[in-house]
Order: structure tokens, then sequence, then C-alpha cells
């Protein structure tokens, strides 16, 4: 998904500020479908002003500088089911996890068991996180796909635990060379 889509998705749902569509991007239900910076919300907002899918006010703050609050037009919701109805790209995936297990016969057995144990306390986290999401709506597509989320981050944390020991067994038990694999040659001096 893109930042366009997302942000028409995010003001779909509520008017809200730059900061606003962030934090949802980042800590909210919209977190886990794009990376979304400052840097591309705000350019991306000024985009969907100018060609109208989008409207900007502000609201004056005391003392503070004044809010600007966007809302979705008519012409956005329209753009924004155009492109939720073209087919969605390949969900990306990257780990630095993932890195760690392809690598792991380069590395000592505790950094696998540290990089295992943090893995699963992160599918801990964003499963709770889901959990969380779902006790707090009444909204149907929502719950489902909240569910989904929790559905696949639970097989891969019981994958994880069943299969930790066969990753965990090709680090090293101490300083040599990995497996099969002749000690490097010192560097010359």
């Amino acid at each position: 998904m893109n930042i366009r889509t997302l942000c028409l998705a995010i003001l779909h749902e509520s008017d809200a500020t730059g900061y606003e569509i962030k934090k949802l991007s980042v800590e909210g239900k919209y977190r886990y479908f794009a990376e979304a910076s400052f840097g591309s919300i705000y350019p991306t907002l000024a985009r969907l002003e100018q060609e109208g899918l989008v409207t900007l006010r502000e609201e004056t703050q005391p003392g503070k500088p004044a809010r600007k609050i966007y809302s979705i037009t008519e012409t956005g919701r329209r753009a924004l089911v155009e492109a939720l109805s073209e087919p969605p790209a390949p969900d990306v995936f990257r780990s630095g996890f993932l890195l760690v297990a392809l690598c792991a016969e380069l590395l000592d057995r505790r950094t696998i068991t540290a990089a295992v144990e943090a893995r699963i306390t992160h599918l801990r986290d964003e499963i709770g996180h889901l959990e969380d999401l779902l006790r707090s709506t009444n909204d149907p597509a929502t719950h489902w796909a909240a569910s989904y989320g929790v559905a696949c981050m639970t097989k891969s944390h019981e994958y994880l635990a069943e299969h930790r020991h066969e990753i965990e067994a090709l680090g090293r038990d101490d300083g040599s060379a990995p497996a099969g694999r002749p000690n490097p040659i010192p560097a010359a001096s």
C-alpha cells in the first residue's frame, strides 16, 4: 500500500492532522500497511489537497501554531475505493531476524538465542496489540483484519517455539569457525 492510499483510508475514518496520521500509521490500527514518515505524509497530503481529494482547515490554538486538519472529500472517497479495488501488491516482508537465521552458522548460540527471544517477544507484543484492537472495536472489518493478523502471528510464534532448537543448534559453541568451514585467514598487518 502506498502513503496516498493510507492517508485516504485514515481520513475516511475521521478528520486528522498530519501528526495524527503519522501516529495511527505507527502505533494504531494502520501500522501494518505501509511505512509512513512525516517526510512522506506531508507532501502526500499537499498533493491530495491540490487534487481535490482532501480539504484543509486550520484551527487556532492559544499560544500555539494553528492545527492543520485534513478531511476527505467525496472525490477522495471515490479515489480511495478505486485504489482499494486494484489487486493488492504482494506483501513485503523484511526481517532482520531472518537474516540472523540465514547466517546462523556464523554466530555463537548465545547470539542466536537472544535473537530468537527478541523475535518471540516482538510477536507476543504484536499479538497483544491486535488483541487490544479486537477488544476495542465493534467494526466488523477491523475485527476481521485484526483476527487475521492474530492468526498469522500466532502461527509464526508457534513455529518459532517448536523449531527454535534447530536454528540455535546451527550456532557455534565457541570462537571457532562455522562447522564445515575453514578458520578465516587473519589479515596481513
